[in-house]
């Protein structure tokens, strides 16, 4: 006989999201090569800022001032453009940071384009900072890294809803499985749902959707990352060079030692 409760903390949803629209692409040309990707159409005023700044070339000539392998590129600040050799940069504009836009559409895969931020004691309402943007690195995940990310982030969630519609009646259960086997399975199901039904509705859930897993094993990303940063476009050509970047040597503030200019954003309108 199949024991239906032995499964009541394992399953897999996905949640179905939307993609947006293509309409707006870029390119980032460095003085290691380029690349060039797509703006996303559902967080409009971060597509607005990057393309206001873009095309008045405020990231023209600045530096990707800090970089860590396995995690991000980030430049554009204006504090890096002709700084001497050795000087730490990449402090941002308060002047230049506006409002959080969310999406649960877009996540962080490797080539996600998003907007940082300082940190909250400096910036308590967490406002993205347009001045410089970071690019995503991450690694090459497996099938199974990402299901274990899952179970860990789940588990939590679950046991909770178990112990609210099973443990009360633990005791009944158990009798109810040696008296009619077929009326336990039954009911053991409807406390699967139950418990299924909670997560799904949990904000704190972990759940990788198909296109996720697909990104995430095929050419990496940070699927463990949970910092809220609004991811307003990806690069989908020049990946490469985001491992050139990445790989740099560099100095204790993650630095380059070698300077990687942003010769030039282009804004390319369909």
């Amino acid at each position: 006989m199949k024991k239906i409760l032995l499964a009541l903390l394992s399953f897999a949803l996905y949640p179905i999201f939307i993609t947006s629209a293509q309409s707006i692409k870029f390119e980032i040309e460095t003085s290691v090569g380029t690349m060039r990707g797509h703006l996303y159409d559902d967080v409009p005023k971060h597509v607005e800022m990057f393309v206001k700044y873009a095309e008045r070339g405020d990231y023209d000539g600045t530096l990707f001032a800090r970089v860590i392998p396995k995690f991000m590129i980030q430049g554009g600040s204006a504090d890096s453009r002709n700084a001497k050799p050795g000087a730490r940069i990449g402090a941002g504009d308060t002047g230049k940071e506006i409002a959080h836009e969310s999406s649960r559409a877009h996540f962080y895969k490797k080539g996600a384009l998003a907007a940082p931020k300082q940190e909250p004691k400096y910036n308590p309402k967490r406002k993205s900072d347009m001045s410089q943007f970071f690019i995503v690195q991450g690694e090459l995940q497996t099938v199974g890294r990402l299901d274990t990310l899952e179970l860990v982030k789940n588990r939590p969630i679950k046991r909770k809803a178990f112990e609210k519609y099973y443990t009360p009646i633990k005791a009944e259960m158990d009798s109810l499985k040696k008296a009619d086997p077929r009326a336990y399975n039954a009911k053991g199901q409807e406390i699967n749902r139950l418990i299924d039904s909670v997560l799904m509705a949990s904000p704190d859930k972990r759940i990788f959707t198909p296109e996720q897993r697909d990104a995430y094993t095929k050419h990496g990303g940070l699927p463990s990352y949970e910092e809220s940063f609004t991811i307003y476009g990806e690069v989908t050509e020049g990946l490469d060079i985001i491992d050139i970047i990445a790989n740099q040597k560099r100095d204790k503030f993650d630095r380059p030692l070698k300077d990687i200019k942003i010769i030039k954003v282009k804004i390319l309108r369909q």
